[in-house]
């Protein structure tokens, strides 16, 4: 027992190890299978206690309807510590009608489980199964008081694990502090993991709400804002969100950027970043500068910077050699990437001045 703890500790550091924890907790439970879901609604990250369960689970898992059903948010709803049996959750009767259990357990010939439902400090929630075959009947006495030995080791090993992800994604946006960018980091749901305090001063575009969410001051950038957070896993979507914000007396550009693929390993169980960047120059900003802040073409940028400039469009396709039609397709993508419907707030914006009037004027 006293190995499996020291490995259980080691998980701490090595999540890679929990497969094997997971086997060994099999043989403790004398279960046929186990599996591991940290959630939030959504699965966040699953394991399994072996290959040929986690090939079983993957559909459940990525679809996310483990942890949507009734059987799962029962387990959270119980608010025990220790692993329980189902019998604790379930009649017979509700059990035989459960579609966790008809559909899914019961054909695969199983149908009792030793589970624990154990909060962590990210406020997710991970769920431990040990599935046990059907005719085995619950697990016993002696086997949950075997298995809840080790409870209070997985419960400190999940908190020190989760703490240690918190502590990644804050240290990454302080490192973001050193190159002078206000920047915050937040999950897929809009909660904030971490922020710089080059953006907690930000207090003239930025409020802070309850439940670590945040919200920008100026409305028509806050649903951009909210539009973009909405659809960060969205593959079909922009990979980079640019717009403008604005207080009374400047303004800023916020870039929204998805973190996925490896980049995860750094900003654990964050969706994406978000960047403010000021706009303070009292002349047009450089074709380069532009491209890059607002995902624009070189011909839309160098459109956005004549218009900054004070060139008309007659003057832009003249010195470009385009058609004037051509700069008029060009302003329209241009007003529809920075988020404004007129050139004057696009201009004004360009040259670090207030935008005059609604940015939603026709």
């Amino acid at each position: 027992m006293s190995r499996l703890v020291d490995r259980i500790y080691e998980c701490a550091f090595v999540p890679d190890l929990w497969p094997e924890i997971l086997a060994e907790l099999v043989q403790l439970g004398g279960a046929l299978s186990g599996w591991l879901c940290i959630s939030n609604g959504n699965v966040l990250r699953w394991s399994a206690s072996s290959e040929e369960a986690r090939a079983d689970l993957r559909p459940l898992m990525e679809s996310g309807w483990i942890p949507r059903s009734e059987r799962f948010n029962r387990l959270l709803r119980a608010k025990q510590t220790g692993f329980i049996p189902d019998s604790t959750l379930y009649t017979p009767e509700e059990m035989r009608n459960d579609p966790a259990y008809r559909d899914m357990l019961h054909p695969r010939g199983m149908g009792w489980a030793s589970a624990t439902a154990i909060a962590l400090p990210t406020g997710d929630d991970m769920v431990i199964a040990l599935e046990r075959a059907y005719d085995q009947g619950s697990a016993s006495s002696a086997v949950l008081g075997t298995l809840n030995e080790v409870h209070s080791h997985l419960a400190r090993a999940s908190f020190v694990a989760a703490r240690l992800q918190l502590e990644r994604a804050r240290a990454a946006t302080q490192a973001l502090a050193l190159l002078g960018i206000p920047a915050l980091v937040f999950t897929d749901n809009g909660k904030v993991l971490g922020a710089n305090q080059l953006i907690e001063t930000l207090s003239g575009f930025i409020s802070w709400r309850a439940n670590d969410r945040i919200a920008l001051k100026d409305a028509h950038a806050d649903a951009l804002l909210r539009d973009a957070i909405a659809t960060v896993n969205d593959d079909d979507a922009p990979n980079v969100r640019s717009f403008p914000v604005r207080d009374a007396d400047a303004a800023m550009i916020a870039h929204l950027v998805p973190i996925r693929g490896s980049a995860r390993d750094v900003f654990f169980r964050c969706a994406a970043m978000l960047m403010l960047t000021p706009v303070t120059r009292p002349e047009a900003p450089p074709v380069d500068l532009i491209r890059s802040l607002f995902d624009l073409t070189p011909a839309e940028a160098r459109v956005a910077r004549g218009l900054a400039a004070g060139q008309t469009v007659k003057g832009i396709a003249a010195e470009s050699g385009t058609s004037e039609n051509t700069v008029r397709s060009h302003v329209k993508v241009v007003l529809t990437k920075v988020g404004y419907t007129r050139q004057s707030d696009v201009v004004a914006l360009l040259n670090g001045l207030r935008p005059p009037g609604p940015v939603n004027d026709a």
